[in-house]
């Protein structure tokens, strides 16, 4: 027997003048059925200097963004080091291995998308895009950054937009988190 999948979200982060930004829209979906509207798959972590934003299985990206936290905490704030941590737990981890998530972390220094494999990315372009509309709010958010002088907040806040009217598994109740 075939389970139905979950599709939510598309996450969207990026710096611009010194602002951090981060957003998500707010849909879950299981199958074709729309199961929550107004979700919050952004967060912000350690004494409010980053930002985490997740997709996959809630559960998952939970348990995620718990040990990501703990290595943040562990290493004292350090988030290139808590990464890196993160990914060998999760390679090696027989529990993580099994988590269908991935998490994208924002800091004033860093820029990380932790895959669902484990593998540490760093973003040429400094912007973080996943979940499922997440390569449509990455190329709005590209253009947006190439074409006008928004602040990263509003670059974030568009980006989101536009991905919600392309992406039906992505809508327009947007939270965006700042740096």
């Amino acid at each position: 027997m075939k389970t139905q999948q979950f599709h939510s979200t598309t996450i969207i982060g990026l710096k611009r003048d010194g602002a951090c930004a981060m957003g998500s829209d707010g849909q879950v979906t299981l199958g074709s059925t729309v199961m929550k509207q107004n979700t919050k798959k952004v967060h912000i972590l350690h004494n409010n200097s980053v930002l985490v934003g997740f997709a996959g299985a809630s559960a998952d990206a939970f348990a995620l963004m718990e040990r990501f936290e703990e290595k943040l905490q562990m290493y004292q704030g350090n988030v290139e080091r808590s990464a890196l941590a993160l990914a060998k737990d999760w390679r090696t981890d027989k529990y993580l291995r099994r988590l269908e998530a991935m998490i994208g972390v924002l800091s004033k220094e860093s820029t990380f998308v932790i895959s669902g494999t484990g593998d540490v990315v760093v973003p040429d372009d400094g912007i973080i895009a996943i979940g499922s509309g997440g390569s449509y709010a990455l190329a709005a958010a590209r253009m947006l950054i190439k074409h006008t002088k928004l602040p990263a907040k509003e670059i974030v806040n568009e980006s989101l937009k536009t991905a919600a009217d392309i992406c039906i598994y992505t809508n327009a109740h947007i939270t965006i988190l700042e740096l």
